[in-house]
């Protein structure tokens, strides 16, 4: 029986924007995206949905006009996750083998991930990721990949995402009520990282500063480990409503100026430009002048600079980043915000885009910063049927399911192993992500 191709799915469910996307590589390992659609996101505020009906709506329209164009049935999909509920923390667990005299296992190093998912948090709180940074076998610092070494003692340290079960809760009751079953949940700069950053940087050192509307996204990575990651509460939108409420307009022309007029440094806007702007109901329209509007940008932006600038001191990174910063998301569009965060922050600073890892016919279309997460996700489904080596409903062409094919649901007929919804347990995706993360052969875990 021939396999048919395989697709991935995902929507990003954003404070602005709802974003429905379907990809597949090609020959060459690089992304094809055979179709997005965005929606304007009326139900989310900084990452949390507050309003499900409005963004269940949202996302029915972006699916259904996503799945027109592209002619691409799909039912399981991938979906990021932020807002101003995230945190993360490091911990440091250990665990004592029997003897000394035998190997590492697989199984070693997944009980000692497992004990950090019984680690004390808030009530109403889960752990989303936990992500090894580095190992110590009997007081042998700085190993990356124990499997296969001798050790009585086994410890690792760890960067734990923390988010509340609310707002998960929130987001795959959203998703479900549009028809879909969620596949996983990705922190949203871990997608983005995927999306615009080398692993030239990821070594170097180097902070991901990804502005969206309602949240800006930290991740800070060094030797190619995530060291740090944040979400800050403050976005695009506020500039939008400290240009509204200084200008005294309304939020669709602050949002128009911000976008066509606006710059993030005062100091080199001109003069002498005014851009007129229609009063309120039928009142006298109002002159704002270039360099009032570039004013209440930049202070805004300093304030999102000045969190981001803690955010970097926190990690302990901050004088090891000798890749600097990178710019994603929506917000980093706007006019000389490079310029002004290599003034404030002193670090080389440029603007990521997902272009590394596109190809095809609509890679100009979606080589923006705002489709970064989008991108991000689409990567990191592939990446989880590689890890996890199963197929599932990501999606097919509509033509084949109309034919209705001997294949299987889940795609080429492969066994699948989860839980009844078709998503896998933590516990069964950490034993099959082991194979990937350390390339050893070794007994299965039982």
């Amino acid at each position: 029986m021939k396999q048919r191709e395989q697709y991935v799915a995902a929507v990003d469910i954003g404070t602005t924007k709802i974003v429905s996307i379907v990809g597949k590589k090609n020959e060459n390992g690089k992304i094809e995206i055979l179709g997005l659609s965005k929606a304007p996101s009326n139900g989310v505020k900084r990452g949390v949905v507050l309003n499900i009906e409005e963004t269940v709506n949202a996302i029915n329209k972006t699916v259904e006009d996503v799945q027109g164009r592209s002619e691409i049935a799909f039912s399981d999909v991938f979906v990021g996750i932020a807002g101003q509920h995230i945190k993360s923390m490091k911990s440091r667990g250990y665990i004592n083998r029997d003897s000394s005299d035998d190997e590492i296992r697989k199984e070693d190093v997944f009980n000692l991930t497992q004990d950090m998912h019984k680690i004390p948090i808030e009530i109403g709180e889960e752990i989303i990721h936990v992500i090894p940074q580095n190992f110590i076998v009997d007081n042998e610092t700085g190993v990356k990949n124990p499997i296969g070494m001798c050790g009585r003692r086994l410890e690792a340290n760890f960067h734990i995402v923390i988010g509340q079960v609310a707002s998960a809760k929130n987001i795959e009751k959203c998703i479900k009520k549009a028809g879909l079953n969620v596949k996983d949940l990705i922190l949203e700069p871990l997608a983005s990282s995927d999306a615009v950053l080398t692993d030239d940087e990821k070594e170097a050192g180097v902070v991901l500063v990804d502005i969206g509307g309602g949240t800006t996204d930290v991740a800070v990575y060094y030797d190619k480990i995530i060291r740090h990651t944040a979400v800050i509460p403050f976005g695009g939108n506020v500039v939008t409503r400290d240009i509204k409420e200084g200008c005294s307009i309304l939020h669709r022309f602050a949002e128009q100026l911000k976008l066509q007029y606006g710059s993030a440094l005062g100091d080199i806007a001109p003069e002498d430009k005014v851009v007129s702007v229609p009063g309120i109901s039928g009142r006298e329209p109002k002159e704002i002048s270039f360099k009032s509007l570039a004013y209440i940008i930049q202070s805004r932006m300093e304030e999102i600079i000045d969190d981001v600038n803690f955010e970097i001191q926190s990690s302990g990174y901050a004088d090891k980043l000798s890749a600097g910063v990178v710019l994603t998301g929506g917000g980093a569009m706007l006019k000389h915000l490079a310029q002004l965060v290599k003034f404030k922050m002193a670090m080389d600073v440029r603007i990521g885009l997902p272009n590394e890892n596109l190809s095809g016919s609509s890679k100009e279309e979606i080589n923006q910063p705002m489709f970064a997460t989008s991108v991000g996700l689409i990567m990191r489904g592939f990446d989880y049927l590689e890890t996890f080596k199963t197929n599932f409903n990501a999606g097919h062409k509509s033509e084949m399911s109309e034919k209705g094919g001997s294949e299987s649901e889940n795609g080429s007929g492969d066994d699948y192993t989860g839980d009844t919804d078709g998503k896998l347990s933590w516990k069964e995706k950490f034993k099959r992500s082991l194979g990937k993360m350390f390339e050893t052969e070794d007994l299965s875990i039982s």
